[in-house]
C-alpha cells in the first residue's frame, strides 16, 4: 500500500494531482483507521498506463476511456492528426528562430511581414542595427537580414556601372514636365539618384531646384556635374530620407518624383509630401500600375513579390484624389524608355556573368527581364500629374 505521497514520487506527480485523479475516478483511495489515505498497487500501475498513453497526446478523459473500453481508432487518428499539425508548426517555428540566427533563408518570412505590416517591418528592421536606408534596400532588394551584404555587394557590382536603375527617358521627362499647367520657381526632387531628370528640369526651366537622395556619393556627383555645366547655383542637393524631408511647408511648388514613391508606399507618399507644397501646387510622380485587368498569372506572381502594392491606374487615381490631388494628366511610359533601362541592364549581366556565376542577383535580374520582355505592356510605368487642392 502506498500513502498519497509515497505514490506521488512513485509516478512523478503532485498531491493535488493525485487527489484529482481520483475525483476523476481514475484510481480509488481508501482512508485508514488512522486518517492516513493509501493506494493500492493497481493504483499505481494504472497510472503509469496513463501517463504513457498521455504521451501520446490523449486528454484524462480521452485516456479513461482507453481504460474502459476498447481503443477508438477514429480517436486516435484524430489526435495523430492533431500531432502532425503540431509538428508542422513547431518545425516552422523552428526554421525561424534558426533561420533569425543565421542558420536559413528569411526571404520568405520578410516578404510576408513587409506585406502585413510595411511600417513596423522597417522600424525592427532598424532596431536590428539597419540604418534607413540599408533597410529600405533590404525591404526591396536582397529581403533576407542574414544575406544582406553579400546580395547588396553583388547588386552594386551589376548596378553601379548602369546610369539608369528604372525605366525612363528624357522625352518623357520633358512631356511631363510639357503637361504641367504652368513654369515653376521652386522645385524639390525626391529620389534624384544619378541625377538623370534633374538634368532634364535645369536645362528646361529656370526654377531653383533641391535635389534629395539618400545616397551621398550620388549627390556629390550631382553637383559636380552642374558645376561643370554652369548650373550649380540653381542646385541645392540634401542628402536625406524621403520618409523624413526636412523641409518647411509649403516651400515648393513642384515635386517631382520619377520611381521613388514606391519605396515608401504610395499612399504614404501622397500624405506625407502634400504639405511641402504651396496652394494649388504640383505633384508629378510615377509609379509601376496594371495596365489590363486580366494580367498574366506568371506575371502577377512576379509583381506579388517585387512589388506588392502594384494598382491598376484607376485605382491609384483614386487613391490620390481621396488623399486631396486633382489628376491632371497622366500617360504610359514608352516601350523605348523601358529599353533604355533594360537593354544596358542584360548587357551588363553578359559582362559579369563570367565572374558572378551561381549569384542570386543575377538570378533574379535575369527573372525580371524576362518578365520584361514577355509581358511588358500588361504592366508599365505612369506618370501623374497631380495638383494639390485648394
Amino acid at each position: 500500500m502506498y500513502r498519497i505521497s509515497e505514490l506521488a514520487v512513485e509516478v512523478g506527480l503532485s498531491r493535488t494531482a493525485l487527489l484529482y485523479y481520483e475525483k476523476q475516478n481514475l484510481i480509488e483511495g481508501r482512508r485508514l483507521s488512522n486518517g492516513y489515505r493509501v493506494y493500492s498497487e493497481s493504483d499505481l500501475q494504472r497510472i503509469r498506463l496513463i501517463r504513457q498513453l498521455q504521451a501520446g497526446g490523449l486528454t484524462l478523459k480521452e485516456c479513461k476511456a482507453c481504460l474502459e473500453a476498447k481503443v477508438d481508432r477514429k480517436l486516435l487518428q484524430s489526435r495523430l492528426h492533431k500531432l502532425d499539425d503540431e509538428i508542422a508548426q513547431k518545425q516552422q517555428s523552428r526554421q525561424l528562430l534558426a533561420a533569425m540566427l543565421g542558420e536559413g533563408n528569411l526571404k520568405e518570412w520578410h516578404e510576408n511581414t513587409n506585406k502585413i505590416a510595411p511600417d513596423a517591418h522597417l522600424d525592427w528592421l532598424m532596431k536590428q542595427g539597419f540604418s534607413e536606408k540599408e533597410a529600405l534596400r533590404l525591404k526591396w532588394l536582397s529581403k533576407d537580414m542574414n544575406e544582406h551584404e553579400q546580395y547588396m555587394a553583388e547588386f552594386m557590382t551589376v548596378f553601379e556601372a548602369l546610369d539608369r536603375w528604372a525605366p525612363g527617358s528624357e522625352s518623357e521627362t520633358l512631356k511631363a514636365l510639357s503637361l504641367l499647367p504652368e513654369q515653376p520657381k521652386v522645385i524639390l526632387e525626391i529620389g534624384c539618384g544619378k541625377g538623370l531628370a534633374t538634368t532634364v528640369l535645369a536645362n528646361n526651366t529656370t526654377a531653383s531646384i533641391t535635389a534629395v537622395d539618400n545616397e551621398q556619393s550620388a549627390l556629390t556627383r550631382l553637383s559636380d556635374r552642374f558645376e561643370a555645366d554652369g548650373l550649380a547655383s540653381r542646385l541645392t542637393t540634401v542628402c536625406a530620407s524621403m520618409t523624413t524631408l526636412p523641409f518647411s511647408e509649403a516651400s515648393f511648388d513642384l515635386l517631382w518624383a520619377e520611381g521613388s514613391a514606391y519605396i515608401m508606399g504610395v499612399t504614404k507618399a501622397l500624405s506625407q509630401w502634400k504639405p511641402l507644397l504651396d496652394d494649388g501646387g504640383i505633384l508629378m510622380l510615377s509609379d509601376l500600375v496594371w495596365l489590363t485587368d486580366t494580367p498574366n498569372e506568371e506575371a502577377i506572381e512576379f509583381w506579388k513579390h517585387e512589388y506588392p502594392d502594384i494598382q491598376t491606374v484607376t485605382t491609384r487615381i483614386k487613391q490620390m484624389e481621396i488623399a486631396g490631388y486633382d489628376v491632371i494628366n497622366n500617360f504610359t511610359l514608352s516601350r523605348q524608355a523601358w529599353q533604355n533601362y533594360y537593354e544596358p541592364l542584360k548587357l551588363r549581366i553578359e559582362e559579369v556573368q563570367p565572374e558572378m556565376q551561381g549569384s542570386q542577383v543575377l538570378k533574379e535580374i535575369s527573372k525580371e527581364v524576362d518578365i520584361y520582355s514577355n509581358y511588358l505592356g500588361q504592366f508599365g510605368y505612369q506618370m501623374f500629374i497631380l495638383r494639390k487642392c485648394r
